[in-house]
C-alpha cells in the first residue's frame, strides 16, 4: 500500500474516527480484530469505538488533531493534540467545565489497507492534573 494512503488512513482514524466520533471511519480503516497495545484500552474495533465514546463523554467539543505524522512502510507514527471541555466525570473526578488539552503519541501498523495493530501513549497525568488531581493529596504508599 502506498505510504501516502497509509498516512491518510491513519490521520482519518485519529481525527475523524476517534476525534469526531465517526464510527464509520473506524469501520472502514480498522480490522475487526485490531490488536491493542495501549494500557487500559480494549482490543478490537469495538474497543476503539469504546475509547472514542468515553473521550466524548468526558469532554464536550472533543477533538483529536494530528500535529506530526511519519510513515515507514506499513507503520505510521503520529503526535496528536486532544482538546475539549471537561463536562463529564474523568476517572472519578467530577467535571470542571474547564478546557483540557493533552498530547497523545500513536503508532499504527497496516495490512491490506486496514490498521491491524495500535500502540498509544496519552499524557494521562497531564489530563488528571487538568481535571483536579493533586499529587500532594495522593495516598502515601511508603
Amino acid at each position: 500500500m502506498d505510504p501516502i494512503d497509509v498516512g491518510e488512513r491513519f490521520r482519518r482514524i485519529v481525527e475523524e474516527g476517534i476525534g469526531a466520533g465517526d464510527e464509520s471511519v473506524l469501520d472502514a480503516f480498522m480490522a475487526a480484530d485490531v490488536e491493542e497495545h495501549q494500557r487500559g484500552n480494549n482490543a478490537g474495533l469495538e474497543g476503539a469505538k469504546g475509547v472514542s465514546r468515553v473521550l466524548h463523554r468526558w469532554m464536550s467539543d472533543f477533538s483529536l488533531t494530528v500535529e506530526d505524522l511519519v510513515v515507514s512502510g506499513a507503520i505510521v507514527w503520529t503526535r496528536n493534540r486532544a482538546r475539549g471541555v471537561n463536562t463529564g466525570s474523568v476517572m472519578g473526578f467530577p467535571p470542571t467545565n474547564r478546557p483540557v488539552e493533552v498530547d497523545v503519541f500513536d503508532v499504527g501498523r497496516f495490512e491490506d489497507g486496514k490498521m491491524v495493530e495500535h500502540w498509544g501513549v496519552a499524557d494521562q497525568l497531564g489530563l488528571l492534573l487538568q481535571v483536579g488531581f493533586d499529587p500532594r493529596n495522593a495516598p502515601s504508599h511508603a
